[in-house]
């Protein structure tokens, strides 16, 4: 239905629909989706119907995240604010401010998920440990990543939001520190311009090598990070498809054990009417005699009164031939 003006009649609205489904709790969530695509088609709104459609299902801890954004509102834009001055301060690498910063962001990503999981544990849904991590590695993103805060602070994460690698605890350790300058060498009056030059050469070479040396740690550290990232990103992907299928497993039993319930009571009135069924048939059975007993006893009677019919009307023959004589 549209209105007037040509616009999706109030609760059409797909951005609407999609806040809606997004504030459903998982094991909700796709049957209000299909209901919603399947209205939107019938309203001939397909491209909002196909939207709709392809809507993901979020994870638990997507779910908690969304829950977080839209039942604390103040604290979520405070919590925006501070990542947007937490990346600031990473991009003009103040060492202070962001030292500063990251404190105060490991204090209130912690709790922010001590709310999700209260809220969480309000709407009877209690989060694990382990979704309870996907959280707080969610929050990490919002201050870290614009995308991932932008994603939060429409109230859509479908899934973990994982933070840049170059963003979160390594920041303070990677802004330089102000250092002064060293002091010159005291050099001896007697010193030649030969040993200076020297002395500089392998200084040049000492510095090198360090730099070769930090270049090579942070080498191997760039790839210990990757793949540590990769690692969690495959255990996140593992941990998702489990609660899919454990949510899916759920909804099994539920209609196992639903479909068990209307078994039985089918049963139940089968053999009722089966018990119904014995006690027709054993008064069928008897009424059937009774019938042919009746049947026996009726003919018995009918010819009984035949024959007295007949010595009735043999006995008013006689009486009449009598008559006739006398």
């Amino acid at each position: 239905m549209r209105r007037e003006d040509g616009r999706p009649a109030p609760g059409d609205d797909v951005e609407a629909v999609l806040d809606e489904l997004y504030a459903l709790p998982p094991s909700d969530f796709v049957a209000r989706r299909e209901e919603r695509a399947a209205r939107a088609r019938t309203r001939r709104r397909a491209q909002d119907a196909r939207r709709i459609h392809a809507a993901r299902r979020p994870t638990l801890a997507g779910w908690a995240a969304n829950l977080l954004r839209r039942s604390r509102p103040d604290e979520a834009r405070r919590f925006l604010e501070l990542g947007r001055a937490l990346r600031e301060a990473y991009a003009t690498l103040d060492p202070g401010g962001l030292k500063e910063l990251s404190a105060q962001r490991r204090r209130i990503v912690s709790e922010m998920s001590r709310q999700a999981a209260a809220l969480a544990r309000e709407a009877g849904h209690p989060l694990s440990d382990a979704v309870l991590r996907d959280v707080e590695t969610t929050l990490r993103a919002v201050l870290a990543d614009p995308e991932a805060a932008a994603v939060w602070e429409a109230g859509r994460v479908e899934g973990v939001l994982t933070p840049p690698s170059e963003f979160g605890a390594e920041a303070v350790a990677a802004a330089p520190a102000r250092r002064e300058p060293p002091a010159p060498a005291r050099t001896p009056r007697g010193d030649t311009a030969a040993a200076r030059k020297k002395d500089t050469a392998a200084a040049r070479r000492k510095d090198a090598a360090a730099g070769r040396r930090r270049a090579d740690l942070e080498e191997r550290a760039a790839r210990a990070r990757e793949e540590r990232q990769a690692a969690e990103a495959r255990l996140r992907e593992r941990r998702a498809a489990r609660e899919e299928v454990a949510a899916a497993l759920a909804e099994a039993g539920e209609r196992e054990r639903e479909a068990g319930e209307r078994v039985a009571a089918l049963e139940e009135q089968l053999d009722r009417a089966r018990r119904e069924r014995e006690r027709a048939r054993s008064g069928l059975g008897e009424a059937r005699e009774r019938d042919r007993t009746a049947a026996r006893d009726l003919a018995g009677a009918e010819r009984e009164a035949a024959a007295a019919a007949r010595r009735a009307g043999r006995a008013e023959q006689a009486e009449q031939a009598e008559r006739g004589g006398a």
